[in-house]
């Protein structure tokens, strides 16, 4: 049976005639179609008859190598497409979209529901602890809807959320925060400082070693208007998520706000 949190966003949509619905960050959800799924590339990506790939946008499941050299499948990727290929494999779905259409791949980005009963194909991959939540500036709606379904996966210990590959990083401890990944890492926020163009969140005092993330001066409004004003955060304890580099120490780049949850209020 389909779970109830799920069908719960699809129910509002067809309640607000789908077309025009709102969703997470004042984006409008509209009807994009629908079509038989022929095949299941991964755990957030599957064909339809026809040959169109389409991305099941705002979420990230455990990558596998697809063909390229030298990649090792991520833990639980071919839990993740099993799943996925029970959940939608020869079944009809339809398309709903409400940002950028397609990716730099030209696979067609779209929230996915199943035609005969409303599941929430990235709801249900979430509450299953098989995706974490991976969203883009341009295609922000229901992500807010889809880190509620994360949060409550994690708290369980659902699916990858009890693997050590996907756990939660401590920002005091930078060290142990892998670089060149997506990850989430949680910590206090000591300082938040403007920097010419940008924003700098200093999760320690000594900024050449401690973890970081940053975000363009330009992009500030955005998450204001979300209630996420960057500069206000000292002394917040937040959770941020992005993919992760070096710049003196680890370092996040934020775009948009849905990728800081502010945890202590």
């Amino acid at each position: 049976m389909p779970r109830p949190a799920t069908l719960l966003v699809l129910a509002v949509l067809l309640a607000a005639g789908a077309a025009g619905a709102a969703g997470a960050g004042g984006a409008a959800l509209v009807a994009a179609g629908e079509g038989r799924v022929a095949s299941v590339v991964d755990g957030d990506t599957l064909v339809l008859e026809g040959g169109e790939a389409v991305r099941l946008v705002g979420i990230q499941a455990p990558k596998l190598p697809l063909g390229r050299a030298g990649v090792a499948p991520w833990p639980l990727a071919n839990e993740a497409r099993a799943a996925l290929a029970r959940l939608a494999l020869g079944r009809r779905v339809r398309l709903l979209v409400g940002g950028r259409e397609r990716d730099r791949y030209g696979r067609r980005l779209a929230q996915l529901y199943r035609a005969d009963d409303g599941l929430w194909l990235q709801g249900e991959m979430l509450s299953r602890g098989l995706a974490r939540v991976y969203s883009f500036a341009d295609n922000r709606a229901l992500v807010g809807e889809m880190l509620a379904l994360e949060r409550a996966a994690r708290a369980r210990g659902r699916g990858l959320w009890a693997n050590p590959f996907y756990f939660v990083r401590d920002a005091a401890r930078p060290q142990t925060i892998p670089l060149g990944r997506f990850e989430l890492v949680r910590g206090r926020v000591v300082a938040a400082a403007r920097v010419k163009r940008w924003i700098y969140l200093n999760f320690g005092a000594d900024w050449q070693r401690d973890f970081t993330a940053r975000l363009r001066l330009r992009d500030r409004a955005l998450f204001r208007t979300a209630g996420r004003d960057p500069l206000a955060l000292a002394g917040h304890r937040v959770r941020v998520r992005g993919w992760t580099e070096r710049y003196n120490g680890p370092m996040i780049t934020l775009s948009h706000p849905e990728q800081i949850e502010i945890l202590d209020r």
